[in-house]
């Protein structure tokens, strides 16, 4: 083999091994964390301005761990009853960075998917980085309805 096909050889099976090694790099799982991206919150509506919003128990908030977001606020059934201490009602917005929490049943507490921030049912920071509690909505029920005030 002469000098020069020895050297095209060798550039044709570097160019191909560089190629694969890119593919597997750009297109691989690799290091990338497999987290859902954090979604930005909706602001929650300050304390004082009355009556949010209905919950008809009836047909919604059915089961012990159920949930529903509306008006930057997130409603969780947390006991069998209908009196207002079977829910809490807090902002949805993390206060470390303003992503949507989520409520973990079989753990008892809200969740940042973000950055791992959790707070009790009251909102109260049980781990940071958040270093502030979440606000608390005052909930009422009058026969099935559900009212949250601020």
């Amino acid at each position: 083999m002469e000098r020069q096909e020895f050297l095209s050889k060798l550039g044709i099976g570097l160019v191909a091994v560089c190629a694969g090694c890119s593919l597997v790099s750009c297109g691989g799982s690799g290091n990338k964390s497999s987290d859902p991206v954090p979604t930005p919150a909706p602001t929650p509506p300050t304390t004082g301005s009355g009556n949010l919003f209905t919950v008809d128990l009836s047909s919604e908030l059915m089961n012990i761990g159920d949930s529903k977001v509306e008006q930057g606020i997130i409603i969780v059934r947390i006991g069998n009853d209908e009196t207002a201490n079977s829910f809490t009602a807090v902002q949805v917005a993390c206060t470390h960075q303003g992503n949507a929490i989520n409520y973990n049943n079989s753990q008892g507490i809200f969740i940042c998917p973000a950055h791992g921030s959790e707070f009790s049912k009251s909102g109260q920071v049980v781990l940071g980085p958040a270093a502030s509690p979440l606000h608390k909505y005052t909930v009422t029920i009058n026969n099935s309805i559900l009212t949250v005030t601020a």
